[in-house]
């Protein structure tokens, strides 16, 4: 069985990929029956194959959350920035009561009060030309 991750091949009783620990077979959302990689129905109740669904983010990419201007900028210098050694600075910040403050909630009500302090710090960075990675 070829694993749909990084296409290696398994053996048909193997249920993880053998290179990267990868699911090889998921069950009928419908019944539980175990189904082949490539089922697009249920061998069992003909319910559709769903694909997992993927967890949502507000920042999947940084793509998606550096302002234009500054990605066409390191895009155009990215040439001869490449094996550059240079001096970088990194912020890292705690939310100081931050885990007492969400341990109580719910993961969509805490993500609606650490967004926007987020989005500030994001701000923050992006006005000085850094990027974000996470």
């Amino acid at each position: 069985m070829k694993c749909p991750r990084c296409q290696e091949e398994n053996p048909p009783q193997a249920k993880f990929c053998l290179e990267c620990a990868a699911p090889l077979a998921q069950t009928c959302t419908h019944c539980g029956t175990q189904l082949p990689v490539s089922a697009k129905f249920c061998p069992e109740c003909a319910h559709p194959v769903t694909a997992r669904p993927a967890t949502p983010s507000r920042f999947p990419s940084p793509e998606e959350y550096t302002p234009k201007h500054l990605s066409e900028k390191i895009l155009a210098s990215k040439s001869s920035l490449e094996g550059e050694r240079k001096q970088v600075t990194v912020l890292f910040a705690d939310l100081k009561g931050s885990m007492e403050l969400l341990a109580d909630r719910d993961p969509e009500e805490a993500r609606k009060l650490l967004d926007p302090v987020l989005e500030h710090m994001m701000e923050a960075v992006h006005r000085y030309e850094g990027t974000v990675n996470r």
